[in-house]
């Protein structure tokens, strides 16, 4: 699969979409912002292409999705926010306070990182691990 971030255009041809000028102000928009909500992805998106619409940076997002090309995460309490880093089970944090998101490495061991006490039948492919807490700028904040 080609890399969405060093080749948009070829990452949208090997998933079988047409190459946009909206498409790919949506992938550059994901790479300057990763985990992006799609009301962000759509103002980056309106700087550059100002008859860009809501509705074509949301069909993308979820063409994108559907295709693998984009991750999908869904925050408790928060919108959905996407980002490019597709191809690894990582894992997120995020602030309870202002909602800053950062990805984090694989918990423990190989993919799927975290293996249940029991599965209950299921082939597990993925575990998502949410790490929630405050960010540094805001622990100092609350400490001051």
């Amino acid at each position: 699969m080609t890399d969405p971030v060093t080749d948009p255009a070829a990452a949208l041809r090997d998933a079988g979409l047409r190459v946009t000028e909206s498409r790919l102000a949506v992938f550059a928009a994901l790479a300057a912002h990763p985990h992006a909500s799609a009301e962000a992805v759509y103002a980056e998106v309106a700087g550059g292409l100002p008859k860009s619409s809501r509705q074509s940076v949301y069909n993308a997002l979820n063409d994108f999705v559907d295709a693998s090309l984009v991750r999908r995460i869904e925050p408790a309490g928060q919108p959905m926010l996407f980002e490019l880093r597709v191809d690894d089970n990582h894992h997120h944090l995020v602030c309870t306070s202002c909602g800053r998101v950062e990805d984090v490495e694989c918990a423990v061991g190989a993919a799927p990182c975290l293996h249940p006490s029991d599965h209950h039948g299921f082939r597990i492919a993925v575990a998502e691990v949410t790490y929630w807490g405050l960010c540094g700028t805001c622990a100092a904040e609350a400490a001051a």
